[in-house]
């Protein structure tokens, strides 16, 4: 019996216009109203999570930073997973030598030295999902966020170490060349108390071995004593494989990966055709049949 279920956003949860439709928010209102907890698991930080969901009236507690970052529905935070000097200067170490553009997302915002490369890094999203990227509404995306403080400027990552309180939770790097993002993945995979996972195609999420989205969902489902057995999540891409691989009811949307639709045992309709909203309602009516 389904007791929680945990969503990932991104191609999942989200649409392409990054909202959650009507029938999805109608779907997780009428699992939280059977006595369903029902959580956002995301790369997002906070910030960014929040805002999408802030649009709706929902109240969820959040995954942030594929776990880095866990909030109850009233935004506490319980728990944080980050990333110490030592393992931040291996993982810069590795990717400066390559060559590859990052940001480090922190626990009060996201850095980069370049928000130039921030438009690059969209324009190849859209180019890789088949659609036509708006430069112009990008751009000003990117610059709300500096604005509004959520997207800081510095002229070197060195600066953030040295802010009293920043704790570095995430590390995110991108590069359109899938052969090099890929062998460097697999030279940071070799480092034990690194967690690689990928959000979309030509990046690499990487925090600490604790911070992932299926270790925090499992905290959160003992925390409430739950059985995983009894837990439902829902997916795309390889970030959200920890999640579906412990679960008794791994679901992956129809525009997922081929890896996770490998480890899911239902496949449900796209995010832009409200797929979690359908899985949910299909498998809850399934349960009270």
């Amino acid at each position: 019996m389904i007791k929680l279920i945990a969503t990932d956003m991104d191609g999942t949860l989200l649409n392409a216009a990054h909202e959650i439709s009507q029938e999805n928010v109608d779907a997780i209102k009428y699992a939280q109203s059977q006595g369903i907890t029902v959580a956002i698991a995301t790369g997002r930080a906070f910030y960014e999570a929040n805002t999408p969901v802030a649009e709706t009236d929902l109240s969820v507690p959040y995954i942030c930073l594929n776990g880095a970052e866990v909030r109850d529905e009233s935004f506490n935070i319980m728990n944080t997973s980050n990333l110490n000097h030592e393992l931040v200067e291996r993982i810069k170490s590795i990717l400066d030598k390559n060559d590859v553009y990052y940001q480090i997302y922190t626990n009060r915002g996201i850095y980069t030295e370049d928000p130039t490369k921030d438009l690059d890094i969209y324009l190849d999203i859209a180019k890789q999902a088949g659609q036509e990227a708006d430069v112009e509404k990008i751009k000003q995306a990117i610059q709300k966020r500096i604005n509004n403080g959520t997207l800081k400027v510095v002229n070197s990552y060195e600066e953030i170490e040295d802010i009293p309180g920043e704790l570095i939770m995430k590390v995110l790097a991108f590069n359109p060349d899938l052969e090099k993002i890929n062998a460097i993945g697999a030279e940071l995979s070799a480092i034990p108390s690194l967690a690689i996972s990928s959000s979309s195609r030509g990046n690499l999420e990487i925090t600490h071995f604790d911070a992932q989205k299926g270790i925090a969902l499992e905290s959160i489902a003992n925390q409430l004593n739950i059985d995983l057995k009894d837990v439902m999540a829902l997916g795309d891409n390889l970030n959200d494989v920890s999640m579906l691989e412990r679960v008794g009811y791994p679901v992956a949307v129809e525009n997922a990966m081929p890896e996770v639709k490998a480890v899911a045992k239902y496949i449900t309709d796209t995010n832009e055709n409200s797929g979690v909203g359908k899985a949910i309602m299909k498998l809850l009516k399934e349960e009270n049949n």
